[in-house]
């Protein structure tokens, strides 16, 4: 009989070293890290999206520096550090500082008070920044040299980056401006500087001023600083991935090749693959494979952007390593935006150059995204929409209902509002173009994501056909147009010949050429052809 392993407790949504080691919870050792930046006394930022083990680092980091050595009992550093050293750790987290009731700088100030508070420091100013400046130096006359960790400075302008709400971004900006400013003339006050964020934004003095800042987010050696690896989930999980085999019935092989399908991928070098903590730790906690880590945090204004500039393609995106390390609030790029909150990761990277190409991680980050951007498209004023979905339309291409095919792909425009098609104050012809680039962009969606469902590749290269479809019995080649004729559109897929690469198949290869009008907004050409 298999021997049933004890499961210790999942950390979902835990943030504290101190609560996950006191709580028999599943630890991840990352404290070589810790040790090694420690050792190097400098000062560091490191990007990660949301709810990747950021905060639960630099909580690691604060108990290091007060000297908690029980709780590192086991761990890798516990014979390496000097546990007689101990530093003031001032420790702020804009996650979780009131900001959106109190107003930024009042928030900040309110954080200081209870610092100051909790060493004995009294303030002779209102202003957040000189408290600050106070604060650091103060505490090192009585205690020494003091270790600065802020986990997601960034908060109080990603919150507002929508439209209507830029201004706001701006207004936080020039607080936190005011605020980094006062670590240009602290460094014989500090020992250790780690700051964390989801992005870099540009004309923000904690990196215009701080030119020994140190950025770790691209940096191979730390690329699995956080988030875990392979290893480090089959190590640490193990219990778990025997529990949920035999929950799923299912060969453990299988069950690590479903499992990295569907939550790995992330990277930061385009070699070492990781593991989003809080998608992974669901699924084990709930055992059924789901966009955890998506529904966290739906993109909304990520979504609004690409309607906005007509782009819905993100697949095999080819950028250089310093457009991505940051980006100014009036000029934000989506590709650039995508990467720093997770939805684009780096699948390969060209250290020598600088070269990158970014695209979706994985499974739970692709569906999640195609569906949620078509989801939120249909939305109607009302809030209804017909309900057809692209599994629909998988089902239908499998039962070679190509009627039924057609039918889905009219409804699925058809629930698109009509200003999408033609934004408000453009004009005509440059608003034509914008609709012709939503068009292609939407199909090449809906074929991306019926992908997920049977057998689906979209080509964008010259020279191939727009979309084929593989079910176990048909081969099924696209041809789109946009305000032309289906009849040129299946001209173009004869005279390319794009059906040739499928002849050794053995399966039926049917032609399918389509023209969409944008006066109707519906398909107004149709033509099938068995080649």
């Amino acid at each position: 009989m298999m021997e049933i392993k004890k499961l210790r407790r999942l950390p979902i949504g835990v943030q504290t070293f101190k609560k996950m080691r006191e709580g028999d919870y599943v630890y991840v050792d990352k404290t070589r890290y810790a040790y090694e930046l420690a050792a190097q006394e400098g000062y560091y930022f490191l990007s990660r999206p949301r709810r990747f083990g950021k905060s639960l680092f630099l909580s690691t980091l604060h108990e290091l520096y007060a000297g908690n050595r029980a709780l590192f009992q086991g761990l890798w550093i516990e014979d390496k550090w000097d546990w007689s050293r101990t530093n003031p750790v001032i420790h702020l987290s804009f996650a979780q500082m009131g900001y959106r009731t109190l107003g930024l700088e009042k928030a900040i100030v309110y954080e200081l008070k209870l610092l100051g508070t909790h060493y004995g420091i009294s303030y002779t100013t209102d202003s957040h920044s000189l408290q600050f400046r106070e604060l650091i130096a103060h505490l090192h006359e009585k205690q020494g040299k003091v270790v600065l960790l802020i986990d997601e400075y960034d908060k109080p302008i990603i919150d507002y980056l929508e439209r209507g709400t830029i201004a706001q971004a701006k207004e936080n900006q020039g607080i936190m401006k005011a605020f980094y400013s006062v670590l240009k003339d602290a460094e014989n006050h500090v020992q250790f500087l780690f700051i964390t964020g989801v992005s870099k934004f540009s004309k923000v003095s904690i990196f215009s001023d701080l030119n020994h800042l140190t950025d770790l987010t691209l940096n191979p050696h730390y690329s699995e600083i956080v988030g875990y690896t392979q290893g480090e989930l089959e190590t640490n999980f193990d219990a778990y991935i025997e529990a949920t085999m035999r929950s799923l019935a299912i060969g453990r092989e299988r069950l690590l090749a479903l499992i990295r399908e569907w939550y790995n991928g992330f990277s930061w070098d385009g070699t070492n693959r990781l593991y989003n903590p809080f998608g992974i730790l669901n699924f084990f906690g709930n055992g059924v494979f789901r966009n955890y880590w998506f529904i966290t945090g739906m993109p909304t204004f990520l979504v609004k952007m690409m309607r906005e500039k007509g782009v819905f393609e993100f697949e095999s995106q080819k950028v250089s390593d310093v457009s991505l390390e940051k980006y100014d609030l009036d000029h934000l790029d989506i590709v650039a935006v995508m990467f720093q909150t997770g939805y684009l990761t780096v699948r390969e990277y060209d250290l020598m150059t600088g070269d990158m190409v970014l695209d979706y991680p994985n499974r739970e980050v692709r569906d999640g995204m195609y569906q949620f951007i078509l989801d939120d498209l249909r939305q109607r004023q009302n809030g209804d929409s017909s309900g057809i979905t692209v599994n629909d339309l998988s089902k239908a291409f499998v039962r070679n209902d190509l009627k039924a095919v057609e039918t889905i792909i009219n409804t699925l425009f058809g629930d698109l509002p009509a200003p999408l098609y033609e934004p408000e104050g453009m004009d005509k012809k440059r608003g034509m173009l914008l609709s012709e680039r939503f068009f292609h962009g939407i199909i090449h969606l809906v074929f991306k994501y019926l992908g997920i469902f049977i057998e689906s590749e979209v080509w964008t290269s010259t020279g191939r056909a727009d979309s084929v479809v593989q079910t176990p019995t048909h081969v099924y080649i696209f041809e789109f147009k946009y305000n032309r004729s289906a009849k040129a559109a299946m001209d173009q897929l004869l005279k390319k010949g794009y059906a040739e690469k499928y002849r050794t198949t053995n399966k039926a290869l049917v032609g399918i050429a389509v023209n969409f009008s944008h006066v109707t907004r519906r398909i107004n050409g149709w033509i099938i052809k068995y080649l």
